[in-house]
């Protein structure tokens, strides 16, 4: 016993009045494996209550990220008290140099502030996919700083989350996942309306992904310069990739109009040329 108390009692390292021993050490790494046993556990328990009361993913991410950022701030803390350092007085002393800090991280403290927001508002959740100037992207995590997404192509984005919380977003996941889109194309003057209406609400319902077919719906919505100009609506749940699904319709469209004799147009302009009475005298007299 007095062996391992003089071992757990060595001085490994001493700042003034302040020394760090074996013991120190020990105690500092019990808070931090006890902290992630309680972060396991609480995740353990989080995702067990998910399934029993149908939580969202989203939801349970969001609330175990405030968990996990709320313990280890504490743990911290105690870690610094562990070690000698009194963290009241720390603060204290450093409130002019952590002034000038915030100054010069002004933005990644905003963003963090966001990261709070987005955490505890939930109004941005896992797998939501989002319109952000005019770039659509799937939310992957949210962190407290920034969030990862990934675009259509497949490719990794960090979005500060400032960039979510102070600009227009257009979450398609917020309400519902079956959202409505709309397709326009342009015919010849001339064309069957009626057929063309047909044709469209077809080539959209031939699609597998579109199931409604009562939302599926086609209109003459302008007589144009250069041709009657529709809209196709329809509803889609495969909103991440629905740029395919419109390539694909539009391809239904385009073969259905070949077989039916219907053309879309190109655009025309009608060029007027006046010519110069003063010129046109001039030859007249010669």
């Amino acid at each position: 016993m007095e062996t391992i108390r003089d071992f757990l009692e060595f001085e490994l390292i001493s700042v003034g009045e302040n020394s760090v021993q074996v013991f120190t050490l020990v105690k500092v790494l019990m808070i931090f494996f006890v902290t992630k046993f309680i972060l396991w556990l609480i995740k353990k328990a989080l995702f067990r209550k998910r399934r029993f009361k149908k939580l969202s993913r989203g939801s349970v991410y969001a609330l175990l990220q405030i968990i996990r950022y709320v313990v280890w701030v504490i743990a911290v803390g105690l870690i610094l008290e562990t070690i000698g350092v009194k963290v009241t007085v720390l603060l204290a002393g450093s409130a002019a140099l952590l002034v000038g800090i915030g100054l010069g991280l002004q933005q990644t403290f905003n963003d963090v502030i966001s990261g709070i927001i987005l955490l505890s508002e939930q109004s941005i959740k896992i797998d939501d996919v989002l319109d952000i100037d005019g770039d659509i992207v799937k939310i992957q995590s949210i962190g407290l700083r920034t969030s990862k997404a990934l675009n259509t192509d497949d490719v990794s984005i960090i979005i500060p989350n400032s960039l979510i919380t102070t600009n227009k977003v257009i979450n398609w996941s917020h309400q519902t996942m079956k959202t409505r889109f709309r397709i326009d194309v342009g015919v010849a003057y001339g064309s069957d309306i009626d057929l063309v209406i047909k044709i469209l609400e077809e080539s959209v319902f031939q699609h597998p992904d579109i199931s409604d077919r009562e939302s599926t719906e086609a209109r003459l919505v302008n007589f144009g310069n250069s041709s009657l100009d529709f809209q196709v609506l329809f509803f889609s749940q495969n909103i991440f990739r629905i740029s395919k699904v419109k390539s694909d319709i539009r391809r239904n469209i385009s073969r259905e109009f070949t077989k039916n004799n219907i053309a879309i147009p190109f655009p025309q302009m009608d060029l007027h040329v006046k010519s110069n009475d003063t010129e046109t005298i001039r030859k007249d007299e010669q």
